[in-house]
């Protein structure tokens, strides 16, 4: 079930935008994130997505120190101001049986 992360994320029009997505709240201990992240636009076909990863080393999103394979990053180009983007990720975790995270984060454009 692909569940919708609170928030709104906002991002300028015509840039270049990495997106970090902390996933730490919905892991067990010991568990990380693993493989490359599948991710989509949901909405419409304005956004060009590419480097889907996850983060190598520790790293700060938000305030909040995420440790390495806990968080899902990639960028975004080609966003359009005034236009609300809804984009799909999926991600596997280390659990023994394997878990596959889905969510949606959402953008706002300016």
């Amino acid at each position: 079930m692909t569940k919708i992360l609170p928030g709104l994320r906002t991002v300028s029009s015509d840039a270049v935008e990495i997106v970090a997505v902390d996933e730490s709240f919905e892991l067990d201990s010991g568990e990380t994130l693993t493989g490359t992240p599948t991710v989509t636009e949901v909405d419409t076909a304005d956004l060009t997505i590419t480097n889907r990863t996850l983060n190598s080393s520790t790293m700060t999103i938000n305030g909040n120190t995420v440790a390495a394979s806990c968080a899902v990053l990639f960028k975004i180009s080609g966003q359009k101001a005034g236009t609300q983007y809804n984009i799909k990720y999926t991600v596997n975790t280390t659990s023994t049986p394997a878990r596959t995270l889905a969510w949606i984060v959402r953008i706002q454009c300016r």
